[in-house]
């Protein structure tokens, strides 16, 4: 990406990116071929008395590279789970989550480079997100008592606690100026079509209450990969997806797509941590990296990959259900006593051989999924229109009459099924 002060365009890539294929196929239960992988260590993401306070994804599948070093500002509207006094703290990782298209420009795993954070505020932004917060409303984020802090490549870190009251229907803004120690990749981000309202600028514009020499971001969102709260809940749940998860092609600023409705239908007793993220894929997270530390997080983890793995990463059935299998022992290792909810890869009106492979892993899902399964989620039959053109989406859930991404309408009849399922 050709990017001065902190936009531009994105190119896309040509390339095929390696596959993660390692380990010796062994057959799994009713004839589904699983692939092993070798196990390699994870670090240690635990505060355990902060839950996610928002539905929105943070996951980065992309990573900011410039001609020269700069300085930029970056706010952020969100929506939280709940207002009032907050007691608020971010954790963060500088590393990509997963791979953007062909991985010629960000790939899974791959640690951002040299940056520092000149200063970062929560604050007040109000009820409507036009680029301003309210007057005398900001509070300073700290680490280890400084207004600042160097980053390093591939670095996991925590802020200090920061104490925010936020009036009722109000959003939050969470602003922070990063500054780029020269040339080349610096910090991840997500480059999908926003989701929420943000707004940046260059310069050191952090403690600037006015939306002066703002601009409307576009596909510009970063921000944290955490945004905790201290919050009791009875349990904590992860939602490791690709765009679908996210919620890419719904409403701006509206929250409907599935994940988000999920978590407001559960209510705040229940930690949610959205991860998905767009492009992602399973082989991806199989690669051992922050992706896949944040998803052995959770209580209880709902896996919905595939659709890229079979789509632009051209994976077979059994190489997908290897991937999956991967993925589900990690957890387990990390978490024996997690959940794993595997969900059936939802419909993107595939054809040819991509169909014949969705069918297979569906197949697979429903009647014998990867070991340490413990429920499994049939997504695909809530968006599918009726057998035999099951692995077609409803066009009444599609984005628009070309786009399989499902809509906010599709959201809602996904939470609905998600929630009767969980609950029942």
């Amino acid at each position: 990406m050709n990017n001065i002060e902190g936009r531009g365009t994105v190119n896309i890539g040509e390339e095929d990116w390696g596959k993660v294929d390692s380990g010796e196929e062994s057959i799994g239960k009713a004839g589904c071929t699983m692939e092993n992988k070798e196990n390699r260590p994870n670090g240690v993401l635990s505060q355990p008395e902060f839950t996610s306070a928002t539905a929105l994804s943070t996951a980065a599948n992309y990573i900011m590279n410039a001609p020269e070093l700069f300085t930029h500002t970056y706010r952020t509207y969100i929506r939280l789970r709940e207002n009032g006094s907050l007691m608020l703290k971010f954790w963060h990782s500088n590393a990509v989550d997963s791979t953007w298209d062909l991985g010629t420009d960000a790939i899974a795993s791959e640690p951002g480079g040299e940056w520092s954070i000149e200063a970062a505020y929560l604050a007040d932004g109000g009820a409507a997100p036009d680029g301003s917060i309210v007057p005398g409303s900001q509070v300073p984020v700290t680490f280890g008592g400084e207004l600042s802090r160097r980053v390093e490549p591939g670095e996991q870190f925590w802020s200090d606690e920061a104490l925010l009251e936020l009036p009722e229907n109000h959003l939050l803004a969470f602003t922070w100026t990063l500054k780029t120690a020269g040339a080349g990749k610096s910090f991840p981000f997500n480059v999908e079509g926003m989701l929420v309202s943000g707004y940046d600028a260059p310069g050191t514009l952090a403690a600037q209450e006015s939306a002066a020499d703002f601009s409307e971001s576009d596909k510009l969102q970063v921000l944290p990969s955490f945004l905790g709260y201290k919050k009791d809940v009875t349990k904590k749940l992860v939602f490791l997806g690709d765009s679908i998860t996210q919620g890419v092609r719904t409403a701006k600023d509206q929250y409907t797509h599935w994940a988000a409705r999920i978590a407001e239908g559960l209510g705040t007793e229940y930690g949610v941590w959205n991860i998905g993220s767009g492009w992602g894929r399973a082989y991806d997270v199989a690669t051992d990296g922050p992706w896949l530390h944040k998803a052995q997080q959770g209580d209880e983890v709902l896996i919905v990959l595939g659709v890229n793995d079979l789509d632009i990463g051209q994976r077979s059935a059994d190489k997908l259900l290897g991937d999956l299998a991967h993925i589900i022992s990690r957890i387990k290792e990390a978490q024996p006593e997690a959940i794993v909810i595997l969900s059936t890869v939802p419909p993107f009106n595939f054809e040819g051989e991509r169909e014949t492979h969705w069918r297979k892993v569906n197949e697979c899902i429903r009647m014998s999924p990867p070991a340490g399964v413990d429920r499994v989620f049939d997504m695909a039959a809530v968006l599918s229109v009726p057998a035999p053109a099951d692995h077609r989406i409803k066009p009444e859930y599609m984005s628009d009459e070309f786009d399989p991404h499902p809509n906010g309408a599709a959201g809602k009849a996904v939470a609905e099924a998600f929630l009767a399922w969980y609950r029942g």
